[in-house]
């Protein structure tokens, strides 16, 4: 672990002014940001210990809980601090009653010791457990050193992603609450440096790989996430999570859906679905939700409607039973999620 400054601001005016501090020169941030925001530590801890990350300064913002770190439910929607822990939104009753797929996705990720760490804004940052990306001793990895290549193309690349891909990187989104706020429709509040806010879609967050796979989501260097906003709707209490992963605790999906259904008089109204362990960000599958409006949800037009999900889906040596698991997985979670009571 190479050597960093640390430090521990008492409000978010201070931590911005301790990031902008460390600002790193034009044109260098977007690849290795010089100062990293810590909360729960939980991924970011790892990678450096593993030499993947270097960051030159920790900025802890553990003591701003008080002003990012509360759960508002109200007729308009579900508000989430940043540094609200896992474990307090996966309890929290709002969510249990209106929003049981967000609750899902964080009672099956990780164990209780690291959800009572583990931030939701550090959550949805976590990055990719490709194996190439972490492991420096691989130099071919074009997300940690651009320009280098992607061992993954034809080397271990079982778990890796199959949608969203490209020629210069096929790692996966590893997590599973974001996969819930894209299906959602959530919104993410930023602040800049100067303290500017601003607030985007959540499916805006993370970026495509495309031939910039170092460039992982649309934050500029030391912009701080202070927030989520989750939309109500007549959908989110008829809503699920089905995780499928090689062990049933603590282990990442393999495939995963978070569906939200809207069903009035027989018919699907709405849809809103998520895919998780099969992209290379979280996956919104709206030509799928399409696929499901106005129709009555059987096997039939589920199946039809995973069709659709995975028509563009890109294998490569290892990973050809993704695309047919990922099918199989969003058929079981939209029949599942037709017999709840909304």
């Amino acid at each position: 672990m190479r050597p960093f400054t640390y430090e521990r601001p008492d409000a978010t005016r201070e931590a911005l002014k301790a990031a902008a501090a460390h600002a790193a020169p034009p044109g260098e941030g977007r690849i290795r940001a010089p100062a990293h925001y810590l909360a729960g530590g939980t991924n970011l801890l790892d990678l450096m210990k593993i030499g993947v990350a270097h960051p030159s300064a920790l900025i802890n913002i553990g003591p701003l809980h008080t002003e990012h770190g509360r759960i508002e439910a109200s007729v308009e929607g579900l508000a989430l601090g940043a540094l609200v822990r896992m474990a307090e939104a996966q309890e929290h009753p709002a969510i249990l009653r209106d929003y049981p797929v967000i609750a899902q996705t964080l009672q099956l990720a990780a164990n209780q010791q690291l959800r009572n760490m583990a931030s939701l804004a550090g959550n949805v940052l976590q990055r990719t457990r490709c194996n190439y990306f972490r492991d420096p001793s691989w130099r071919a990895c074009n997300k940690r050193e651009p320009g280098t290549g992607c061992a993954a193309l034809e080397g271990n690349n079982r778990h890796l992603a199959v949608l969203g891909v490209s020629d210069h990187c096929i790692a996966h989104y590893p997590g599973d609450f974001a996969n819930a706020l894209a299906a959602l429709g959530a919104d993410v509040s930023i602040l800049a440096l100067d303290g500017t806010a601003r607030r985007i879609p959540f499916e805006e967050l993370h970026r495509l790989p495309g031939d910039t796979p170092h460039v992982e989501t649309a934050l500029q260097p030391g912009e701080l996430i202070t927030g989520f906003h989750v939309p109500a709707g007549p959908w989110t209490r008829r809503s699920l999570y089905v995780k499928v992963r090689d062990r049933e605790s603590f282990a990442f999906a393999t495939a995963s859906a978070a569906v939200a259904l809207h069903i009035e008089a027989g018919e699907v109204r709405e849809a809103r679905i998520g895919l998780g362990g099969l992209a290379a960000k979280p996956w919104r599958a709206r030509e799928a939700e399409a696929a499901l409006r106005g129709r009555r949800l059987d096997e039939h037009t589920a199946q039809e409607a995973a069709e659709v999900a995975f028509c563009g889906a890109v294998t490569h040596s290892e990973n050809g039973f993704k695309p047919e698991l990922g099918r199989r997985t969003l058929v079981r979670a939209l029949l599942q999620a037709a017999e709840m009571e909304a």
